[in-house]
């Protein structure tokens, strides 16, 4: 039986490099996101390296859209053996903890919480049941511990961390393995890193942030997924010490 990863939200950086990762170690790709053409530009490339890939759009934001959208896939591969969540906001900006407001966190629930918990529901009972599975995500490091004025998001992707937190207990003896990665750093390629660059190059005051690779991102959630002797992991190494 040939295994499977849906990757949600497989936009430039770290969606990406996890479908091409694991279809190098022979995983069938599904590939989902909101615009078909980035997505058909990715299954080529893919399917130039040899790997199967499969593209549905979704907009993630609309969790009762759920189980049509698991349909979809299991009409490409069946249950998948594993899936990657990681996409952003359409609004990503962060305020600061005073100004924010309970809309404001609301707004950023669906496509951060509600749609990863409607998704591990139709997908896990199947990891369970075949002893094998994987579920995975990558977020920014704000999520582990707060930042003034980065506020918004990062309370929604505490509670994003939370939930794997006590599912990762939950599972880990039944076959099944829940991984986090939490990044504090540009990624290569991303239109964030793109922005980044752009306004440092202007003069205005920028944060410095280390840049990381989205492929040797997907090479650590790879590792984790593979050894399972750990469920997070920070990066860069030692961010949050002090």
């Amino acid at each position: 039986m040939t295994k499977s990863i849906a990757v949600f939200g497989t936009g430039p950086g770290v969606g990406q490099a996890v479908a091409r990762r694991y279809g190098r170690e022979g995983y069938d790709a599904v590939l989902v996101a909101r615009r078909q053409a980035p997505l058909d530009l990715l299954a080529q490339d893919l399917s130039a390296e040899g790997i199967t890939a499969h593209v549905i759009t979704a907009d993630l934001d609309q969790t009762d859209a759920v189980p049509a959208l698991a349909d979809r896939i299991r009409e490409s591969v069946g249950d998948p053996t594993a899936l990657y969540y990681g996409p952003v906001p359409s609004n990503l900006a962060f305020v600061p903890a005073a100004d924010l407001t309970p809309e404001q966190v609301q707004d950023r629930m669906p496509i951060t919480l509600h749609t990863l918990l409607a998704l591990v529901r139709e997908f896990l009972p199947a990891m369970v049941e075949r002893r094998d599975g994987a579920i995975l995500s990558a977020q920014g490091a704000a999520a582990v511990r707060g930042r003034p004025n980065m506020s918004g998001w990062p309370v929604a992707l505490a509670a994003q961390r939370n939930y794997l937190q006590s599912l990762a207990a939950e599972v880990a003896g039944k076959g099944v393995y829940v991984g986090m990665l939490y990044i504090g750093a540009r990624i290569v390629g991303t239109p964030f890193e793109a922005d980044y660059e752009r306004r440092r190059a202007q003069g205005e005051p920028m944060p410095d942030m280390a840049a990381a690779d989205p492929g040797e991102l997907a090479d650590i959630l790879w590792d984790m997924h593979a050894k399972r002797n750990r469920h997070e992991t920070i990066v860069p190494a030692g961010l949050l010490d002090g």
